[in-house]
């Protein structure tokens, strides 16, 4: 008897990971599990060895607790695992409802995020689920489980817009004051490449992968085309933080819209 090979993305490494974590996954979710789906750079068709493994598990509700602490017991066995990509796992589990539509009264899932340590836990989920909700629609990977449309309303570009405009006014423009995380480079190399990401959906209405804005932005900004460069190969320097808080601060003033069309042009 043969089987069909799993192969959701074209990377064997992260296939057996996805495998591995979609048997256990289901296994302990029994009829509450209804999808796994994949976003981030493998939907974005920009996955390198230095990328994570962005998931969302679709829930039939909301998951009691003793089920979280058997997820995130499950996440810490994964973590340990002799497989590549174990500690780069960056998932959510959201019920089927809340994951229809961003709810500000109901944003709070269990989340783990890459790295050697993370623990699942249940955390809020802000603006920015709004662009992984507009990536999953437009571009998401089934893993398992029914079309990702059926399970998702649209964002439009408006909304798209007004979610990072609110991201760069929480998160990003404050670093303008106070610059303490970007005093580590390999943050401040995520900052650039973010600030790329930012300026292309604000102009464009939507989402492209780090590699690809970055690209788009330095035809743009010819100036600040190095400082990108260095920014895509986590090669930042230390002198590049006025540079970098310079292009932050032409990304939050496009972010203001101009009363005319409610839009702005770096």
């Amino acid at each position: 008897m043969t089987t069909t090979p799993f192969t959701p993305t074209p990377y064997p490494d992260a296939n057996a990971l996805l495998e591995y974590a979609l048997i256990h996954i289901r296994a302990l979710l029994g009829d509450q599990f209804v999808g796994m789906y994949l976003f981030g750079s493998l939907a974005l068709n920009a996955f390198t060895d230095g990328s994570d493994v962005d998931y969302v598990v679709v829930t039939e509700s909301v998951l009691p607790d003793a089920t979280i602490a058997q997820l995130a017991a499950l996440h810490e066995r994964i973590a340990a695992l002799p497989m590549r990509y174990a500690t780069e796992i960056e998932a959510a589990y959201i019920p089927r409802a809340a994951f229809r539509r961003y709810d500000y009264a109901d944003r709070h899932h269990p989340h783990i995020d890459r790295g050697v340590g993370e623990r699942l836990s249940v955390r809020q989920f802000d603006e920015d689920w709004i662009v992984q909700r507009y990536v999953l629609y437009q571009h998401g990977i089934t893993v398992a489980g029914p079309d990702l449309r059926t399970l998702l309303d649209p964002v439009t570009a408006d909304a798209l817009k007004q979610a990072v405009r609110i991201i760069l006014d929480i998160w990003w423009c404050p670093m303008l004051k106070d610059p303490t995380k970007l005093l580590h480079l390999g943050y401040q190399a995520y900052a650039v490449l973010s600030m790329c990401r930012m300026a292309y959906t604000l102009e464009q209405g939507d989402v492209l992968s780090k590699p690809a804005a970055a690209q788009w932005m330095m035809v743009r900004l010819p100036d600040y085309a190095d400082l990108i460069r260095r920014a895509l190969d986590w090669q930042i320097k230390t002198d590049d933080l006025v540079q970098t808080q310079a292009m932050i601060r032409l990304v939050c003033a496009q972010s203001q819209p101009i009363r005319s069309n409610d839009e702005s042009r770096l």
